[in-house]
């Protein structure tokens, strides 16, 4: 065992949560590392539906303050990444068989450019039936309107590893692949053990951030004493790719058996069909499509495009973590649970849940938390303006 370094903050995990954080962290001038067993960005910060997004259908269960700061933090990677984040057009068909009437949606989108401040990117038009043709081979057969807004589409890989480079250039280190092994309180702070290559290393933290993911509950046991927590699923979001690509921007499409939001959106020469919720019991490392997952998403991509073949060439899937409960996981709250283990003067705060688009803002939340445990440090950056490059 080789002693180590000392760290204002560990965080464990290198999905886009634990990137922010370790961003959030050198920019307030403390020392971070950030520890990731496999790869960064392996888990689900790979697997996602590649938006950044302000979370119109979110409007449908009045989560009015998750699309405020989704549409606001939007806006800030727009800025800040123009590399990695762009505006696409998104087209939603309204059909006599789909469940929103066009007055439902003209409200929703307005509701939505409200929120976002009545800015450019967010208006919407309503196309006129002569553009219809010259959507990718858009089903017209019982079409009767047509939206168009702007949301942003990005590389989530390499957004993760934009904001981990911009943590390491303001000082704080990324360890992958190192395995969390444990931490035990020791004084004011943690001693916290890893592995690199078969070799266990320590550490000292003064507090954890357990941005684990699917694994959050994993790590929390690791850690002694262990912190609270609380219950949650793991719901899969399957996702496939079909040969072929799309030329006029992201589709949002209902799902013609359960009425579910389905993207079809153009993905690096192919067509990306997403996403389902099915409830997770297995290894988080071991999820995968369904044979009825990807039936069911090649099904809804057939039938709003039926001229194209629907030969899907690959398929994925992640987890997202929600709080337990008897709901179906689509009409389910979408807010970041931060729990700490002392709301006071917090040394562990696990993060549960979360939006790829809002991962900024949460970590602000964390630091906001951690600034009554933390020594005051000079800050060295604002990560609302530090630029993020691909």
């Amino acid at each position: 065992m080789s002693g180590g370094d000392d760290f204002d903050v560990v965080v464990i995990g290198g999905g886009i949560h634990g990137a922010g954080v370790l961003q959030a962290v050198a920019a307030a001038g403390h020392r971070g590392l950030l520890l990731e067993e496999r790869a960064l960005a392996a888990g689900t910060s790979s697997r996602s539906s590649k938006l950044v997004h302000g979370g119109l259908r979110y409007l449908e269960t009045f989560q009015l303050g998750l699309v405020r700061e989704s549409l606001a933090e939007r806006a800030t990677l727009l800025r800040v990444a123009p590399d990695l984040v762009r505006l696409v057009p998104f087209h939603v068909p309204i059909y006599r068989a789909t469940s929103r009437r066009p007055w439902q949606l003209r409200a929703g989108l307005s509701l939505y450019a409200l929120l976002g401040n009545l800015a450019p990117e967010a208006r919407f038009e309503k196309l006129p039936r002569g553009a219809w043709g010259d959507l990718d081979g858009l089903a017209t057969e019982g079409l009767e309107a047509i939206f168009r807004y702007q949301d942003g589409q990005t590389d989530d890989t390499a957004l993760v590893r934009a904001v981990i480079a911009s943590a390491a250039s303001l000082g704080s280190s990324a360890l992958a692949p190192a395995r969390f092994a444990g931490a035990t309180r020791a004084g004011e702070g943690f001693e916290v053990r890893y592995v690199v290559d078969a070799a266990v290393r320590t550490c000292r933290a003064g507090v954890l951030v357990n941005a684990g993911g699917p694994w959050i509950e994993e790590v929390r046991r690791r850690i002694e004493p262990e912190p609270p927590g609380i219950q949650v699923d793991l719901v899969g979001g399957s996702h496939v790719e079909i040969e072929g690509a799309l030329a006029r921007g992201i589709y949002y499409t209902e799902a013609p058996s359960d009425r579910r939001a389905v993207f079809v959106m153009p993905w690096k020469g192919r067509t990306l069909v997403g996403t389902t919720e099915t409830p997770y019991t297995g290894d988080p490392a071991a999820v995968k499509p369904l044979p009825s997952e990807i039936e069911y998403l090649r099904d809804t991509f057939a039938r709003y495009f039926p001229g194209r073949e629907a030969k899907v060439v690959a398929s994925w899937a992640g987890l997202r973590v929600l709080p337990r409960s008897a709901a179906s996981p689509f009409v389910r709250r979408r807010d970041t649970t931060l729990v700490a283990d002392d709301e006071r003067r917090p040394r562990v705060v696990a993060i549960y849940g979360g939006k790829l688009t809002g991962y900024r803002a949460t970590a602000e939340k964390v630091m906001r938390l951690l600034a009554r445990t933390l020594p005051a440090r000079n800050v060295v950056g604002d990560t609302a303006e530090l630029p993020l490059r691909a």
